[in-house]
């Protein structure tokens, strides 16, 4: 992905990873739009970066999905870029009976999917542009106390496969883009002062150099998520999901 020269849209822009990358990518001197479901959060965000645009965008909403995407287009027609940052993560107890995933499915699946179908079309008549979808580590050894979550991010990583090789002889790159625990409140205000999670501001200069970089990287990994990305390829999965999830679950039980 280019780094400059884009106009691009960020889901899940008001907080969090998305709000970090539309500001790093306009500072760059980008035109970027951030989206997402809360309009003052939006609106407060676009005040504190001057030149940053947003819309109102339910992303989970196949109505209000086809509606944004004509709106974006008439705007910003030189849009080019679009960066999948919307998500929803839940603890579930599955012992407890059905749980309610169908948002997390909605939100984290089904949504960006059906993003990149409606803007693709635009896409391919770009000179350039790039789909970034964000799966997570947890793709890969997932967090058995969101498994939904893990379940989705999982999908998105073969989604990503899927889409990359389909576009593989157009000018649109497919970027992967797989978090480790960062700070965030993606669970709550905990993740966000955990100290055991990446920071946010190093998680953000991190991918922003592998971006500059590697413009053509399919997977955009930071050090810190390569053990939990690698860890079938080098072996000892088994032991490694097993420690990993005891020490989440006991990390959790002592709070």
């Amino acid at each position: 992905m280019q780094t400059t020269g884009n106009t691009l849209l960020v889901t899940g822009g008001g907080s969090g990873i998305g709000r970090a990358l539309a500001e790093a990518f306009l500072a760059l001197g980008n035109q970027v739009i951030i989206a997402g479901r809360r309009e003052a959060l939006l609106q407060q965000v676009a005040q504190a970066n001057p030149g940053l645009h947003y819309v109102v965008l339910d992303t989970s909403d196949a109505a209000d999905s086809q509606r944004g995407v004509e709106r974006l287009l008439a705007d910003y027609p030189q849009l080019n870029a679009v960066i999948h940052c919307a998500g929803i993560m839940r603890g579930e107890r599955l012992v407890d009976g059905p749980t309610e995933l169908e948002a997390t499915v909605a939100t984290n699946l089904i949504g960006p999917i059906r993003l990149d179908g409606l803007l693709l079309p635009h896409f391919l008549k770009q000179p350039h542009a790039a789909i970034v979808t964000v799966s997570s580590g947890l793709a890969f050894v997932p967090l058995a106390l969101t498994p939904s979550y893990c379940a989705t991010k999982a999908a998105v990583h073969s989604y990503s496969q899927s889409l990359r090789y389909q576009l593989k002889d157009t000018a649109v790159k497919v970027h992967e883009l797989a978090p480790p625990y960062v700070q965030t409140e993606l669970m709550g205000q905990r993740q966000a002062n955990d100290p055991h999670a990446m920071p946010l501001k190093a998680f953000i200069d991190e991918v922003m150099g592998i971006f500059k970089a590697q413009p053509d990287a399919e997977e955009i990994l930071v050090e810190r998520v390569k053990p939990l990305r690698f860890a079938e390829v080098n072996g000892g999965y088994a032991e490694f999901f097993r420690n990993f999830n005891d020490q989440m679950a006991a990390a959790r039980a002592g709070e």
